[in-house]
Parts: C-alpha cells; sequence; structure tokens
C-alpha cells in the first residue's frame, strides 16, 4: 500500500508543477513609444489588417492577445524599414489573404467578391422566369370568347344595350 502512495504522491507533485508551469508565462515586454508620425503609421496599419482570433474586427479594435502579438510584429517590421506594403505582403504570406481587411481580387477569393452579385443575378432570372410562366398560365386558363359575346361586350362599351335576348 505504501507503494501505491508514493506513486500517487510523485502523480500529484508532477500535476502541480505542470499546472505551475502552465501558469508561468511572461507578458510581452512594452514597445518604446514611437514617433507621432510612426504612430500615425502603424494606427493606419492595422485598420488595415484583421485580428485573426476575432470576428471581423481589425488590428486596432481587438483586446486579444494575438493582436497584440501582430501590432507588435508590425512595429518590429516597421521599425525594421518596411513599407506598408511589405509588411502587409509579410503578413499575407504568413496568415493568408484572411489577414487583410479588404482581400485582394484573385482568382482565390474572386468568389468573395462576385458571388453576391451573381446569387443577386440567379434569384432576379428565377423570378423573371417564374413571372412568364405564371403569365403564360393564366392567359391560357382564361377561356376565350365567342364572335356573338364580343358583339355584345363591343355594344355595351359603347353605351348600347346590344341586340335584344
Amino acid at each position: 500500500m505504501s507503494a501505491y502512495k508514493a506513486m500517487a504522491a510523485r502523480l500529484l507533485l508532477l500535476a502541480w508543477f505542470g499546472m505551475v508551469n502552465a501558469f508561468a508565462q511572461t507578458p510581452t515586454p512594452a514597445m518604446p513609444p514611437a514617433s507621432p508620425e510612426m504612430e500615425a503609421r502603424l494606427k493606419l496599419l492595422e485598420t488595415e489588417l484583421r485580428c485573426l482570433v476575432c470576428q471581423n474586427q481589425t488590428l486596432a479594435d481587438s483586446p486579444a492577445g494575438l493582436a497584440g502579438d501582430l501590432r507588435r510584429e508590425i512595429r518590429l517590421l516597421a521599425d525594421a524599414g518596411k513599407s506598408n506594403d511589405e509588411i502587409k505582403e509579410h503578413l499575407r504570406a504568413r496568415y493568408g489573404d484572411y489577414v487583410l481587411y479588404r482581400p485582394v481580387v484573385n482568382a482565390k477569393t474572386s468568389l468573395l467578391w462576385f458571388g453576391p452579385f451573381i446569387l443577386l443575378l440567379g434569384g432576379a432570372i428565377m423570378v423573371w422566369m417564374m413571372a412568364r410562366q405564371r403569365r403564360a398560365a393564366s392567359l391560357a386558363a382564361t377561356p376565350a370568347i365567342s364572335a356573338d359575346e364580343a358583339a355584345r361586350a363591343q355594344a355595351l362599351l359603347e353605351g348600347n344595350d346590344g341586340p335584344p335576348h
């Protein structure tokens, strides 16, 4: 029984060390303040890039930890002398087209850009075809009138009562 208690104590100690290490994360150190021009440039870039964790939020609006890491990466790339286009291309190559808040139009994103218009056009064509079929069906269901009935209707329209019955 003592071997069982020793084994349980070791496992408990191992689990405790595992939990302690899980909470022992160090925060990312703060970056030194940037010039006002650099801050404006970084803010512009952050509004053009999407947070990879949040649903439809820019990096500037996102409180997620990954967004903070991406903001830091953007700052480091900008400090290294990269242009805005080079920074966006670097992030797009690393994370895909999803990172761009306004993705470029290419073969992969064409459905994203043109899909809604194609669906709208398809719906309009379906409505037009259904209206044509309904109109044709209503015309086919209208009974034809005889020549005597047409003459009587014309006489009624002209103000005559028509021939006596």
